[in-house]
């Protein structure tokens, strides 16, 4: 696989892999922790670099699973994790970026990954209680402290974005992002591009809706966040299967994946754009990777955005609660 450069130099894979859903959010897992890590290491064997984990996910187990999966390729990936929760028995229970608390994470995850240093640390929300700068110059701390190499930021605004970077330089920014939310569109990936900061898309596949796998009928389990996000409605997932359909209409042309078009949409916005798709096995591992191979022509670019444009999208992405933590 070819390999993209985010902000500072930091090179990855084009397509990078998300884990938080190997230890929650979507239901049981089908695998065991065995199962998982091989999946991971499927995933090395197969190109990428870039692996996302966060103390929060979990919580702590995710990380732990990384760590060991990934300790024999250590020398051949990126390990992404993230900061600003404070967990009590066993969950978030709210933000918490004090520098303090920033430096007891680094310290924690250090040891559940089993590194030296955590190569891209972003902080998972912003936390309207710490100035940002604060938050920047602690990470700049632990980059000096030789504990971490790069300050990443996940769903943050423009504004804070710049006050961050012109403390400590900003590598990756994640948000959401897809055919089917185009939010940083507006003000985040321009900031990018003027401060030459890499953008890393989560949920690019729409949470598995682009992919063609989840309509009307789809049942969810009770512990799958899909449940409760307003998007996922049954009555939602209906108004929004038109956006699909053109997607696996294009996908059947093209002799690929609806899949594969969600990720060669994104691949084609920007060359700092590095998707994380997430997965619980090797054969979807298989197919995101495959979405490097497929040339998307600009017709096929502006068609899509055409009829993105045109539908829109039912349903916020998150609940009241997740919607005011984003964009800060």
């Amino acid at each position: 696989m070819h390999t993209r450069t985010l902000g500072q130099g930091l090179q990855v894979s084009a397509i990078g892999m998300g884990c938080m859903g190997m230890s929650m959010s979507y239901g049981p897992n089908p695998g065991s922790r065995d199962d998982m890590i091989g999946v991971l290491l499927a995933a090395v064997d197969r190109g990428v670099t870039l692996f996302d984990t966060a103390e929060v996910y979990g919580p702590f187990h995710n990380e732990e699973l990384v760590g060991q999966a990934l300790a024999p390729v250590r020398d051949r990936v990126v390990i992404a994790t993230k900061f600003g929760w404070r967990i009590e028995g066993g969950r978030s229970v709210g933000l918490d970026s004090r520098p303090a608390h920033i430096r007891e994470v680094a310290d924690a995850s250090l040891r559940r990954l089993g590194v030296e240093v955590i190569d891209l640390f972003y902080q998972h929300r912003v936390d309207p209680e710490v100035p940002i700068e604060d938050v920047a110059g602690t990470v700049g701390e632990l980059v000096a402290a030789g504990k971490v190499r790069h300050f990443g930021l996940s769903e943050a605004g423009a504004g804070t974005i710049r006050r961050a970077h012109a403390v400590h330089p900003v590598t990756a920014v994640q948000s959401e992002y897809s055919l089917w939310t185009r939010d940083p569109e507006r003000e985040v990936l321009p900031t990018c591009a003027e401060l030459g900061i890499g953008f890393v898309p989560f949920s690019p596949l729409g949470r598995g809706f682009l992919t063609g796998t989840v309509d009307a009928a789809t049942a969810f389990d009770a512990d799958d966040v899909r449940a409760r996000i307003p998007r996922f409605t049954a009555q939602n997932r209906d108004a929004n299967a038109e956006l699909v359909e053109h997607v696996r209409s294009l996908a059947r042309d093209r002799g690929t994946t609806p899949g594969r078009i969600a990720l060669a949409w994104l691949l084609a916005q920007q060359p700092w754009v590095v998707p994380i798709p997430g997965t619980r096995r090797v054969e979807r591992v298989e197919e995101n990777v495959g979405a490097t191979t497929v040339a998307l022509s600009a017709d096929d670019i502006a068609d899509l955005d055409a009829v993105a444009g045109r539908v829109g999208v039912r349903g916020d992405r998150y609940d009241a609660t997740g919607l005011a933590m984003v964009g800060r």
